[in-house]
């Protein structure tokens, strides 16, 4: 155990320093206007030369910002510091010249962190291959039953930088963050934090499974009061063990069976407290029931216990963690009811855009008849197939790379039916939920969980689960 020393930086220091922003984008356009603001000399360096990039350009360059757009290669001369959009991969030319030049590289999270005021929020954090959106809504809506001035912010949509150098003021702040953002944080000190499940993901831009891990695990760097981990996963526990936090930080986990001392679970259908209670070896604290979390599948329960774990570590009483959890409403395409037909369910899971998402979308259901399919991403499908072929009555199969999961389910499932889609026009997703009307029978759950990304068929995952739930619609009419 170590102590984790809290970095910050004052507004004054950026001032006539030659700061070098990566990419505009989402997070790049406020970091280049805030840096600008503190009286930096900013350059924006942009891969693309697109439409949007130059009307984001000509309205930083009003302000008296350079934009090189259509380079994102070259380190510009006399480069103090870079600031990084989190997705650009840590192997790009720009950060090797960099790393030769001896020059820092910050994510827009490392910067907010920076910037933020001495006396402002702490920040209560969440990562994780799947769940961390839903878990900090969750979170922000249990600091809000609790009376405290909190808001959902990160990866999530809200940038940091607006939150931490904005007019409003908060007295904790729900935090998402992404393996991009924290591989570019180093100097990040939660209050206290989780990491929600670690599954292989984005290997791409990390580079392996080990440097995905460390990355996620820079989260729990200088917690000062608790490392929350799932039981389940016992690669969250490691990087608890392996994280250097201050003195008196508590390692607690959730599960879904009887939580033991210092962990958070679930007993006849109530969530309990075992870790922020005083005696924690003899007593236990009931928070809520199963039935109160929205909607009650395993997975979306143990985000809840996640969730609660955090807001205990802050000092909320178990009254708001029951509050929050039902004034909660989950976004769309996250295990969504989108109707009965005939006596069966039609669920949208679009947001399972991988395979370990689709595996807790499939758990939580039985019989299915699975519609999936996208772009697999370097992913494979045996280990899925395998754990979910006892509660398959069919399989349904779109995108490009469907062929992958048509295999593996041939392996491992050879007996349930498959309807293999050979099109990706606008009428795919209304056959195969036909398709799937057709195999299944009243009791069953038609369930898209596609294990896949959408970008082969549809704009985004928003828009699969929207052509899903119309399909389904025009079933029913």
């Amino acid at each position: 155990m170590g102590s984790g020393k809290v970095t910050s930086s004052a507004p004054s220091e950026f001032r006539g320093k030659h700061i070098t922003v990566a990419g505009l984008g989402v997070s790049g356009v406020p970091a280049a206007k805030v840096l600008h603001g503190l009286g930096a000399h900013v350059t924006v360096v942009n891969d693309g030369d697109d439409e949007r990039a130059r009307a984001q350009a000509a309205e930083l360059e009003q302000l008296g910002v350079t934009v090189r757009l259509g380079d994102g290669a070259t380190l510009p001369e006399g480069t103090d510091l870079i600031v990084t959009a989190p997705g650009w991969k840590p192997d790009k030319p720009l950060f090797v010249a960099a790393e030769r030049a001896g020059v820092p590289v910050w994510g827009d999270v490392e910067l907010a962190w920076r910037l933020r005021r001495p006396d402002s929020a702490p920040w209560l954090a969440v990562t994780g291959t799947n769940g961390k959106t839903t878990t900090v809504q969750m979170l922000a809506s249990i600091l809000e039953a609790a009376g405290l001035r909190t808001a959902a912010v990160g990866n999530i949509g809200v940038s940091l930088l607006d939150a931490v150098l904005g007019e409003e003021e908060y007295d904790v702040l729900a935090v998402e963050l992404s393996s991009y953002q924290l591989h570019w944080a180093p100097s990040l000190r939660a209050h206290s934090a989780v990491v929600l499940n670690l599954a292989p993901d984005h290997l791409d831009w990390h580079g392996s499974l080990q440097a995905y891990a460390a990355d996620k695990g820079r989260i729990y760097e200088g917690n000062r009061v608790a490392c929350v981990y799932n039981v389940a996963d016992k690669a969250t526990e490691d990087l608890v063990r392996e994280a250097d936090v201050e003195e008196g930080c508590r390692a607690v986990g959730f599960t879904l069976g009887t939580p033991g001392p210092s962990q958070l679970g679930v007993v006849e259908g109530i969530l309990v407290d075992r870790a922020f209670v005083e005696d924690r070896y003899r007593s236990a604290q009931e928070l809520a029931e199963v039935s109160d979390v929205n909607p009650p599948a395993p997975h979306n329960v143990a985000n809840a216990l996640a969730a609660a774990a955090l807001a205990r570590a802050f000092g909320v009483p178990a009254t708001a963690v029951r509050d929050g959890l039902r004034a909660f409403t989950p976004d769309a395409h996250r295990i969504a009811h989108v109707a009965d037909v005939d006596g069966v369910a039609y669920v949208d899971d679009s947001k399972a855009t991988n395979t370990h998402a689709a595996e807790a979308s499939l758990a939580a259901y039985e019989p299915v008849v699975w519609i999936a399919g996208g772009l697999a991403k370097g992913a494979t499908f045996d280990e899925l197939v395998a754990g979910a072929a006892k509660r398959l009555r069919g399989a349904v199969l779109i995108g490009r790379d469907r062929a992958l999961i048509r295999e593996a389910l041939a392996r491992h499932a050879p007996e349930v039916p498959v309807v293999d889609l050979d099109r990706t026009d606008t009428g795919a997703m209304l056959q195969a939920v036909q398709e799937a009307r057709r195999l299944a029978r009243p009791g069953d759950t038609v369930l898209l969980a596609p294990a896949c990304a959408s970008m082969d068929m549809f704009a985004n995952y928003n828009r699969r689960g929207e052509a899903f739930a119309q399909a389904v619609r025009e079933l029913g009419a």
